[in-house]
């Protein structure tokens, strides 16, 4: 086939069907909308959730309360098996050397390292936030923790983290 003689496959290609153009056209008088109603109107749509004139479920409930959705701290979590398997002693485990060791997708998001496995390397950790068994674990096989809020905070202390 040569290069000037591109074109599409006999049947490829079919002529838009132009509406409101006459009864010959097949889609003449009404348009295919029907007969009558809200529907046939130019404009006639309804809006999202409106159900036919009856009081609409997002007005029937009452929005009370908080979110905390705007406000909340979202972290990205490390055990401690995953670092112990991609740092060599010595090492500082922080945000940017996570995202390089694919052991976090972001650095500018909140690391927080879980006690789930063992360390038998001294490490340097140098993130946002470690368990009180991570610590543990980690100054036990003499690695050091620096955290921006001085150290390990039980989990779950919201008072605690209100405080950083």
């Amino acid at each position: 086939m040569a290069d000037f003689n591109l074109h599409a496959p006999v049947g490829a290609t079919k002529k838009r069907r132009r509406i409101g153009r006459g009864q010959g056209s097949g889609l003449g008088t009404t348009a295919g909308k029907g007969n009558k109603g809200q529907q046939s109107r130019s404009g006639g749509k309804t809006y999202p959730g409106f159900e036919g004139g009856q009081m609409p479920l997002y007005r029937r409930l009452p929005h009370r309360g908080f979110t905390n959705t705007s406000f909340k701290k979202e972290w990205q979590v490390v055990n401690l098996s995953q670092v112990e398997a991609k740092y060599a002693a010595g090492e500082i485990v922080d945000g940017p050397s996570l995202v390089a060791k694919r052991l976090v997708k972001r650095a500018d998001v909140l690391v927080k390292v879980l006690g789930d496995g063992e360390v038998t390397k001294a490490l340097t950790f140098q993130v946002d936030k470690v368990s009180a068994s991570a610590k543990a674990k980690i100054e036990k096989a003499g690695g050091k923790v620096e955290t921006p809020s001085g150290g390990a905070t039980p989990d779950g202390d919201a008072k605690a983290d209100a405080r950083s």
